[in-house]
């Protein structure tokens, strides 16, 4: 009588690498733990965890492991092209993200700079485009976002929308910006009172609202220098 591969969900539930991971994040998993997901299944003899540590050992740990073939990996009773092919996709792209390198961000020191960075993809929209740029703490631009399209109403342009992404982006601060397609960057009373209410809900949850800058045809309003920030 034959055995079925020992697959991860023959391990008991609260054992399983899968539900650790999902449970408590990839970083409270062990290096067995880990190759026991990208595996999938043990062998008739043997279960996926047994598999994976023997591999581990084989590799003297992680040492070798990234360094190894297609060849040394189904030459591995157990291991056969698919797994070996899913091993080393996963090496690859570990190595391709730790040769990443952050790109240089655009650093916003004025109104200016803020007015610059959208200027050219604003000016000659049709419709009122409402937008972030999320800061760090060296007020470098980490992420841009349209929040929302269309006239501004302060009933519209929730503040739950705009700190929602600064708090998932971890930024230390954020400009809006909108466009007004008539050209004419004069804030109205609407403009006005989405700053205020963003300021305050900035103020309680300690991401500041540094600007909010009206983008026209080839010229802006900022609010901050207008007093309203």
């Amino acid at each position: 009588m034959t055995t079925p591969n020992v697959m991860i969900k023959d391990v008991p539930k609260q054992d399983r690498p899968r539900e650790r991971l999902i449970q408590l994040g990839p970083a409270h998993l062990s290096n067995q733990e880990l190759l026991a997901i990208l595996l999938g299944s043990g062998t008739k003899q043997e279960s996926v965890m047994e598999l994976s540590n023997r591999l581990l050992v084989h590799f003297e740990g992680m040492t070798l492991l990234k360094d190894a073939a297609i060849e040394e990996l189904t030459a591995i009773k157990g291991i056969g092209a698919a797994k070996a092919v899913q091993l080393l996709a996963a090496v690859e792209l570990g190595k391709r993200m730790h040769k990443m390198k952050p790109a240089e961000r655009y650093m916003i020191r004025s109104p200016e700079d803020g007015a610059d960075f959208i200027m050219e993809e604003m000016r000659d929209l049709k419709q009122e485009h409402f937008i972030c740029l999320f800061l760090n703490t060296k007020n470098q631009v980490l992420h841009r976002q349209t929040i929302f399209i269309g006239s501004l109403n302060a009933s519209i342009v929730h503040p739950r929308e705009v700190y929602k992404e600064a708090v998932k982006r971890s930024a230390a601060s954020i400009i809006c910006a909108h466009n007004h397609p008539s050209g004419d960057p004069t804030p109205s009373q609407e403009d006005i009172q989405v700053t205020q209410r963003l300021k305050e809900c900035g103020k309680m949850i300690g991401i500041e609202l540094l600007d909010h800058i009206v983008i026209g045809d080839r010229t802006f309003i900022s609010l901050k220098e207008k007093g309203y920030l």
